[in-house]
């Protein structure tokens, strides 16, 4: 089953850049559906903002891991240089406490870039202390509430099956 209503994005504009400005997209480049799905599953009974603060955490190692999903810097009509984002859309899914643990399963099996963020890190104020949180708990024992994945869009759709698109 395919889950994904999103729209398509635009073409890749990564050709040479000036002072790190990307050029703006040819006017007649037709849209581009990427092969890769970025997908975020969240547990439903978070607060609102833990979904946000969760999504933002697990999604940015993404970028440093796998950078081909990193597009070229922005710029504005005067010249202001901003940060490059993802390529292509990030998904929110929601699901249960055995959805996501459905999920991580299938990612794991797939050999898919993962990342996760438990419970506990709700309670920790560090990246040293969140690594340790997770390091102390064994695999099976993690308390998910939320992951990360990305890879081939078929791949990241199975190992989404049983959660929904966030509302």
């Amino acid at each position: 089953m395919n889950t994904d209503t999103t729209a398509d994005t635009t073409a890749d504009t990564t050709a040479d850049t000036t002072a790190g400005i990307a050029p703006h997209a040819p006017a007649d480049a037709a849209p581009v559906r990427p092969d890769t799905k970025i997908a975020v599953l969240l547990r439903a009974d978070l607060e609102t903002w833990q979904r946000l603060n969760v999504t933002a955490f697990l999604v940015s190692g993404l970028g440093t891991a796998q950078p081909g999903v990193i597009g070229a810097p922005y710029a504005d009509a005067d010249g202001t240089a901003y940060l490059p984002m993802f390529r292509q859309p990030v998904l929110v899914f929601e699901g249960t406490e055995e959805t996501l643990t459905a999920a991580h399963t299938r990612a794991l099996a797939r050999s898919l870039p993962l990342s996760v963020f438990t419970s506990e890190l709700f309670t920790t104020g560090n990246d040293r202390d969140n690594r340790a949180a997770v390091a102390a708990v064994g695999r099976d024992s993690l308390d998910l509430v939320g992951l990360a994945v990305y890879g081939p869009r078929n791949a990241v759709d199975k190992v989404l099956k049983g959660a929904r698109m966030h509302p």
